[in-house]
């Protein structure tokens, strides 16, 4: 099995949140990569997931380090992890539908 390389672009929306593009998979081998994205963007940020095709439990563990500042776009892949996980408590989560609509 391949993995998808994960790919972060990132864009400054008129409010001043900085909004990072997030794609393919996070796991442990690259956690580092989202946490110093998230970490170097000034205020709150706007993570945009729709294309993030796998998240394992260190990109959870990134996600729940910077709960304070971040809101999250998602698939309907990854909601029911970031439910369970209890990240839809603590974080705003706009789960897409399975077409990718709004």
């Amino acid at each position: 099995m391949t993995t998808t390389p994960l790919t972060i672009s990132s864009a400054l929306k008129p409010d001043g949140t900085t909004a990072l593009t997030v794609r393919g998979e996070i796991d442990m081998s690259n956690t580092v990569v989202l946490a110093d994205a998230i970490g170097s963007a000034p205020g709150r940020v706007l993570l945009d997931f729709a294309a993030v095709e796998y998240l394992d439990s260190a990109g959870l563990a990134v996600l729940f380090a910077h709960a304070d500042r971040i809101e999250l776009v998602t698939n309907s892949v990854l909601g029911p992890v970031l439910r369970i996980s209890g990240l839809t408590e603590l974080v705003t989560v706009r789960e897409l539908p399975p077409d990718g609509g709004v």
